[in-house]
């Protein structure tokens, strides 16, 4: 689990703190439809740049119970190269959160209506990926989803004192499911 000194090095402005409890929704079918409308406001942003756009965590999953905030995977050529992305983004409504230069180069910017969690990384990044095949696996093995549900569920009644924290929570469960996927012959090395 990241310090909370972690935390202020990292975000943009102020740490929102949450002490209290992790609000989760059971799965919403409208969330696919917001998620291609703010993936086709993200590529008109970024006209012209090399991109690809992911739904990705808990309300990519069907079926699945999920915080009410979009997770969207947005590769780039270089995610450190803020100038190539950052002010179309901003101009398109998202705001730069997080810069975590030392974590794959991650950068997270943040939109409203719809609430979106904006994951930048570097085009063949291996977290990336990680996040793409958790996705893959959570929609086609149900046994691990509903093993991922119970953990998020019994988390989400905690208090915490940053959202941060409780996704962190979630590594063991987490790391139980990659086992599951290595031994279920799942390749997590395929290429983006």
């Amino acid at each position: 689990m990241p310090s909370d000194e972690y935390l202020q090095a990292v975000t943009i402005g102020t740490v929102e703190k949450l002490e209290g409890t992790i609000e989760l929704r059971e799965y919403d079918p409208t969330w696919p439809e917001q998620y291609r409308a703010e993936r086709k406001k993200i590529a008109e942003a970024l006209r012209g740049e090399n991109i690809s756009v992911e739904h990705v965590g808990s309300t990519s999953v069907p079926g699945l119970c999920a915080k009410p905030i979009l997770d969207i995977l947005l590769l780039v050529e270089d995610s450190a190269a803020e100038e190539r992305y950052v002010p179309a983004l901003e101009r398109a409504g998202y705001v730069l959160r997080v810069r975590e230069p030392d974590w794959y180069q991650h950068r997270l910017l943040k939109g409203t209506y719809p609430a979106v969690n904006l994951h930048v990384f570097s085009a063949g990044c291996e977290e990336a990926q990680r996040m793409l095949d958790f996705r893959d696996w959570l929609r086609s093995c149900r046994e691990d989803r509903e093993r991922y549900a119970c953990a998020k569920r019994r988390l989400a009644r905690q208090t915490w004192t940053y959202v941060q924290h409780y996704a962190d929570a979630k590594s063991q469960v987490v790391a139980e499911i990659f086992r599951h996927i290595r031994d279920g012959g799942w390749d997590e090395r395929k290429p983006l």
